[in-house]
């Protein structure tokens, strides 16, 4: 019986290689001249941390992790971005989660929007992913196009698909 799962995975070198490039075009922007920002990326954790000075240079260090992200055709749409918290002084951090895997809710949307399609196919949600098996590759290929169209406020990716 075919199957394929959906899952939401970012590759951490390529996130790596966006987030080092992003560092060095804000340290070389004139507007951050003699600016005290940081950037940030744990991998254990998946979180980036920015600590800056005010709101507007936080705005554009997010504009320009997002573009970086973009070119390297990574989703931003994984990108989870909190509060602000002031720090010491007058320097003010903000913590970026990194979404990794299908939250409940995501899988749950999932499966629903595949069982109201009618397509002759069964969707399970397993731990932070959903398999999907059918009968015909035609419908899983169906229910990827349907997925695709739409948006679930995180990136699919549809993988380990099987005859």
């Amino acid at each position: 019986m075919p199957t394929f799962d959906i899952v939401s995975k970012i590759d951490g070198q390529t996130l790596d290689n966006a987030i080092n490039t992003a560092k060095k075009e804000i340290l070389n922007r004139y507007d951050f001249n003699d600016s005290k920002s940081t950037i940030d990326l744990d991998k254990k954790t998946n979180e980036v941390t920015i600590v800056t000075e005010n709101d507007m240079r936080l705005k554009a260090i997010q504009d320009s992790i997002i573009s970086r992200m973009v070119k390297q055709h990574l989703d931003p749409k994984a990108l989870d971005f909190g509060k602000e918290q002031y720090a010491s002084g007058n320097m003010i951090r903000k913590e970026i989660k990194i979404k990794e895997g299908i939250d409940k809710e995501a899988a749950k949307k999932i499966v629903k929007k595949i069982k109201d399609s009618g397509l002759k196919v069964q969707a399970s949600i397993m731990d932070d992913q959903v398999r999907v098996q059918g009968k015909k590759i035609d419908d899983l290929q169906a229910v990827i196009s349907l997925c695709r169209a739409d948006d679930f406020g995180q990136p699919l990716q549809y993988i380990n698909m099987r005859d």
